[in-house]
């Protein structure tokens, strides 16, 4: 049985990999740090859902769970540790999904972006490489594109002039990976996101935060007059494109996933407002720095190399969340 570690397990995309492949019949060890960018409780409520009971983890102790899954409360940045749990576990692949999220987060906290994303990383490759791992897969992000006019974004694309720190630590590993792939042979794939939700979502991103204030009837905080387009896509359709480039073959490989069809956010919001019944009241203000105009992921290579098609739309796709939502917060 394949052997996965997957960093970041309990964070939004990291805990429905983990479930995919436990369903798969993988053998999954999950590594997160839990800390407190937005409610931990949200990241601890994942654990009986993947088997796991304790409440009251101790630090890089090993958890078992159910169906070949196992888990360490373990933070990248400490070296030591990390290798512990690759000398302990003999690991085949690893998917890491860990990292410190949030494009406004990193203006403000730009420490934390590079110890988290840069520092994190390169412990990790290097005990990829120490450990002779087959294949890393990590996650990038649609940010490394830029405020770009032509569209849609193709990896091909120069991705030289990222307009946040996040989208800049993304950069940096995607270029860190390809370096340890040349090097040292490591078999790397990095996948550029484009902006996910669903069940589970993080509470920073516009989807949750949307939904959380029309459910309260507060006024939702709408920039650049609504004037923005983003490329949605469904939590499953990314699970889906993940676990496809566990076939990947090549040595080193970056790929677009996403819906690849942009909405209007203001689209966005009325389809929410019919999904939950709810009026939305709207305070529209300037341009943030940092965000962009429009994401929109051109999947070809992918959908060449391992057949991709994402599936749920907008409609379907806010139903979904928002019956998780009703039911995780009553």
């Amino acid at each position: 049985m394949t052997k996965i570690l997957l960093t970041g397990a309990l964070g939004f995309i990291g805990f429905h990999v983990a479930n995919r492949l436990i369903a798969a019949g993988y053998e999954v060890v999950g590594l997160d740090n839990i800390n407190d960018y937005y409610a931990v409780n949200q990241k601890k409520d994942k654990l009986p859902l993947l088997g796991i009971s304790e409440t009251d983890l101790q630090v890089n102790k090993k958890y078992l769970g159910a169906n070949g899954f196992s888990f360490y409360y373990t933070d990248l940045r400490h070296a030591d540790a990390l290798d512990a749990v690759f000398q302990q576990e003999s690991f085949d692949k690893v998917i890491h999904l860990a990292a410190q999220a949030g494009v406004q987060f990193s203006i403000e906290n730009p420490v934390s972006c590079i110890e988290n994303n840069i520092h994190a990383f390169t412990n990790l490759l290097e005990s990829c490489r120490k450990y002779a791992i087959k294949h890393l897969i990590y996650a990038s992000s649609s940010s490394v594109y830029g405020d770009r006019e032509e569209v849609p974004f193709r990896e091909t694309d120069n991705v030289d002039n990222p307009i946040s720190l996040y989208a800049a630590s993304k950069k940096s590993n995607e270029l860190m990976a390809h370096t340890y792939s040349h090097l040292f042979g490591i078999k790397t794939t990095g996948l550029r996101f484009f902006t996910v939700y669903g069940p589970w979502g993080r509470p920073d991103m516009a989807p949750f935060i949307f939904m959380s204030k029309l459910l309260r009837q507060e006024p939702i905080t709408v920039f650049n007059e609504g004037n923005l387009e983003r490329d949605f896509t469904y939590v499953d359709d990314i699970v889906a494109g993940v676990l496809l480039t566990l076939g990947q073959t090549t040595n080193y490989e970056v790929f677009n996933i996403g819906n690849s069809q942009p909405v209007n956010l203001m689209y966005f919001i009325r389809v929410m407002e019919d999904v939950l019944g709810v009026k939305a009241s709207i305070d529209f203000r300037p341009m943030r720095k940092g965000d962009v105009y429009r994401t929109y992921s051109d999947v070809t290579k992918l959908s060449k190399a391992f057949q991709y098609q994402p599936k749920v739309s907008i409609e379907e796709g806010l139903r979904l969340m928002a019956d998780w939502y009703r039911g995780y917060y009553g």
